[in-house]
């Protein structure tokens, strides 16, 4: 049995419910806050955030795969990922005129944050 991530699904222990509204909810580095949930796609094998990091990395959005999702607080409007503010800061930037995250995205985050979850070197 594999410990691998899935880094395009929500996990099922993060507490995620097909349908929840997670726009405009607080997203939570381990080692602080990073910005403010400003998409959501829940596809199939293409979940994930964006989120709108405001003045943190100069009002950067960064897109972040639902594997690294590892809890979400209705309650709170909190979502809690796995990866510190360096290596969120540290991962590809995005262009903030696409209405829609493409696969060539996804590949590129795929390329960066996967290797974080077990997932090979490309």
């Amino acid at each position: 049995m594999s410990d691998r991530v899935n880094i395009w699904e929500f996990r099922d222990t993060a507490g995620h419910t097909a349908g929840t509204d997670l726009i405009g909810f607080h997203v939570e580095a381990t080692d602080g806050a990073i910005g403010k949930i400003d998409k959501l796609s829940e596809a199939v094998g293409a979940q994930h955030l964006v989120v709108d990091t405001g003045p943190w990395i100069l009002g950067r959005r960064v897109l972040l795969p639902a594997g690294t999702v590892i809890r979400i607080e209705i309650g709170e409007q909190k979502v809690y990922v796995d990866r510190s503010k360096d290596d969120i800061r540290n991962g590809p930037g995005l262009d903030d005129g696409a209405a829609n995250v493409s696969a060539d995205v996804r590949d590129r985050y795929g390329l960066y944050y996967d290797p974080f979850y077990g997932g090979r070197i490309f």
